[in-house]
């Protein structure tokens, strides 16, 4: 606000005008004026485990054995530590933890395919295709990741956001909503790739034995000072100066180096976390938690469904599952989300994190809850379609009441019968439980205002 708005709005005039003004401001936004609602702020960090997709929810988080064999598909039911809740035969480990999370059953939005979905599911926003592929673009809304970059930049670890196991592919191309978009590069997530294929997560972090404190500065200033002189930069010169300054600033904090080396883990602890790349980007997350990054992002399979091109190859396999939906979730991926998401939770909580560590797992849909095989796609056996109608998420920690479910869907897990919830309210919460007003604003490079976020925090988990 300018002075001059200030001192016009302080008269006597304009305080009347504000009174009103909120005095017809919607309750929500009296509740954040009055006090934190619950959650609000409980949070120092957030780890976001994103199942890249499709995860189906009648084979994780609500199944139906119940149903008829066309709807519940092969797979069995199991009890869990929380009477009443059941999960899918594939995850015992999960089903041992039930009282450590929440269940949200009823989620559900109107885009029915990737990219667009996990553009929706990543910026809490739906994309202008709706139900598309797009190319990420500069014009996109921003990565929740970048947002809290601008609102609040961390300082310890230099980088508020990082991204691991990423960037995340549809099914073989960069998919959108997991940059900085309009906010520009400055505010892009620092995007780690795959951690197991033994060199260091960020190349380049250690120092060279000849280049000593001294020199290392001289050599800083000689490139600053040959930047200086090219002519006027264009945006993509700029966008290296701020890679240069980000580089030079983290090679200047051992801490960020010590975060992001796997090799100082104990060898049992890698083993539980399981030796693939999601198990490896899973416990580099909890290291960066515990380096206090305030948001990190595991990209849980790089490639939505690399198995088409890749069938050999468990590590490209994805849960997009149109076909051979039980051969590849029974053979691969249920067995490695068990162990590695369970290794996660338990890490946590016996390292005293899971306490101030928001932990949501989500997938950008679900899947239909009739099994078919589809003749466009690659497999033998049938499989599910997409299906946004209802789906399930996970989340944990930072007060979270584990145990709960939010939410329920009908007798097939089709649709909600109960609140529906939106990516637009995940987002919400995460920006919520670390202690940001979502109804506030981020800004673009023109100082033009944004919603945090057009959904509301899903306060009934704590």
């Amino acid at each position: 606000m300018r002075r001059r708005d200030w001192f016009s709005m302080t008269s006597g005039a304009g305080l009347a005008f504000l009174g009103e003004v909120l005095r017809q401001r919607p309750a929500r936004a009296r509740e954040v004026l009055t006090g934190p609602s619950a959650g609000f702020g409980r949070a120092k960090s957030v780890l976001v485990v994103v199942a890249s997709g499709g995860q189906s929810q009648l084979e994780t988080f609500d199944p139906r054995p119940e149903a008829p064999l066309e709807v519940r598909g092969q797979f069995g039911a199991i009890e869990t530590t929380v009477p009443g809740t059941f999960l899918c035969e594939h995850l015992p480990r999960l089903a041992k933890l039930a009282h450590r999370y929440a269940i949200v059953k009823s989620m559900s939005h109107d885009d029915l395919d990737h990219g667009s979905a996990l553009y929706l599911t990543l910026t809490g926003q739906y994309h202008q295709r709706l139900s598309s592929n797009p190319p990420p673009r500069e014009t996109d809304h921003p990565f929740f990741g970048s947002v809290l970059e601008q609102t609040r930049p961390a300082s310890k670890f230099l980088r508020t956001s990082v991204l691991i196991n990423g960037p995340a592919l549809v099914p073989f191309e960069p998919g959108p909503g997991q940059f900085a978009g309009l906010l520009g590069r400055r505010f892009d997530s620092l995007v780690i790739g795959d951690v197991t294929t033994g060199q260091p997560a960020v190349p380049g972090l250690e120092r060279l034995d000849n280049v000593d404190a001294k020199r290392h500065a001289l050599r800083q200033q000689l490139l600053h000072e040959l930047e200086q002189n090219r002519l006027p930069a264009a945006q993509p010169t700029i966008d290296m100066q701020t890679l240069y300054q980000q580089a030079y600033e983290m090679l200047d904090r051992p801490t960020a180096r010590q975060a992001l080396d796997l090799e100082a883990e104990p060898q049992s602890i890698r083993d539980r976390y399981g030796r693939h790349r999601s198990g490896q980007a899973c416990l580099l997350a909890r290291r960066l938690v515990e380096a206090e990054v305030p948001l990190v992002t595991v990209m849980w399979n790089h490639s939505n469904r690399g198995q088409d091109k890749y069938p050999d190859d468990v590590e490209q396999f994805g849960w997009d599952t149109h076909n051979d939906i039980f051969d590849v979730m029974g053979g691969s991926l249920l067995p490695r989300f068990d162990q590695s998401f369970s290794a996660l939770l338990e890490d946590l909580d016996q390292r005293g994190l899971l306490e101030t560590t928001l932990v949501v797992c989500m997938g950008e849909f679900g899947r239909a809850p009739v099994v078919a095989l589809e003749s466009k796609f690659a497999g033998a056996s049938p499989g599910r379609k997409h299906w946004a109608a209802a789906y399930s998420i996970v989340l944990a920690g930072a007060g979270v009441r584990g145990g709960s479910t939010i939410g329920a869907t009908d007798r097939h897990a089709a649709y909600p019968i109960s609140t529906k919830y939106g990516p637009w309210d995940v987002t919400a919460t995460i920006f919520h439980a670390l202690g940001i007003d979502p109804a506030g604003h981020f800004f673009d490079s023109l100082n033009r205002p944004y919603p945090i976020s057009s959904g509301q925090p899903i306060t009934g988990l704590w």
